[in-house]
C-alpha cells in the first residue's frame, strides 16, 4: 500500500523495539504493511507495542539468517478479533540497524539505531533518478490500467526521492537479493541503481 506522508522520518524512534521475524518479508519506509498476528508470542509483542510506543518492526530472514537492518514501523491501525488474533497496518518510519538484544523470548526486543541515508546528487539529479525509475515501470495493462495510472501520478507528485525509491522498491522489486541490497544500502544513488536493474528485469519478463 502507498503513502504520501513526507514526514515519516520525523517520527521519533525508540531506543528498543519489538520484532516479528518473517522469511523474505521486506518492509520499506513510507509504505504500509498489512499483517495478520496469530502466534501467541506475537500477540504478546503487539500488546507490548500498543501499551508503549506503538512501534515494532518486521525482521527479515533470508536463507535462515536475520538481516541486521530493518524498517521500524508505527502501528496505524490494529483490530483485535474475538479469537485473539489481530489485523494490523504497520507504517514504515525509518531504516534501523540492530545494535543488541534486550530479550529473545517470548518475542525478540532489539536495541536499534537509525541507518542514515547518504545522498550525493543535486536536487535536479535526484529528480532525474526518480523520473527514470517511473519511466521503467511495467507498461499499463487492461487489467490494472487505472491503478497504474494513479500510481504514476502519485509517484510524480512525491517531492522526496527517497520515499519514491522505497515505494517503488516495496511494490515492484521481486528479487530477494535486490530487495536486500536496497533495504541495507546507505547510498540513495546505489539504491536507485539496484531498482533500475530490478525494473528492467521485470519488464523483460512481463
Amino acid at each position: 500500500m502507498l503513502s504520501q506522508d513526507a514526514n515519516y522520518q520525523q517520527i521519533s524512534l525508540p531506543a528498543q523495539i519489538g520484532l516479528i521475524v518473517l522469511e523474505d518479508c521486506f518492509h520499506f519506509p513510507g509504505c504500509y504493511l498489512p499483517l495478520y498476528i496469530f502466534e501467541q508470542r506475537y500477540r504478546e509483542m503487539l500488546d507490548h507495542a500498543l501499551n508503549g510506543t506503538r512501534m515494532f518492526a518486521v525482521g527479515t530472514k533470508v536463507d535462515g539468517k536475520l538481516l541486521p537492518v530493518t524498517t521500524a514501523g508505527l502501528i496505524r491501525a490494529s483490530k483485535k478479533r474475538p479469537d485473539g488474533t489481530s489485523h494490523v497496518m504497520l507504517y514504515g518510519v525509518s531504516r534501523v540497524r540492530f545494535t543488541g538484544w534486550v530479550q529473545e523470548n517470548p518475542f525478540r526486543i532489539a536495541t536499534i539505531e537509525p541507518l542514515e541515508t547518504k545522498i550525493e546528487s543535486t536536487p535536479a539529479g535526484l529528480k532525474a533518478l526518480k523520473d527514470r525509475a517511473i519511466s521503467l515501470l511495467p507498461p499499463v495493462s487492461d487489467e490494472c490500467g487505472e491503478a497504474m495510472h494513479k500510481l504514476r501520478e502519485l509517484l510524480a507528485s512525491i517531492d522526496n526521492p527517497e520515499i519514491a525509491c522505497d515505494i517503488l522498491s516495496y511494490h515492484f522489486v521481486r528479487d530477494s537479493a535486490a530487495a536486500v541490497t536496497i533495504l541495507m544500502e546507505k547510498s540513495l544513488e546505489r539504491r536507485y541503481e539496484t531498482l533500475f536493474e530490478a525494473l528492467s528485469e521485470l519488464n523483460s519478463i512481463s
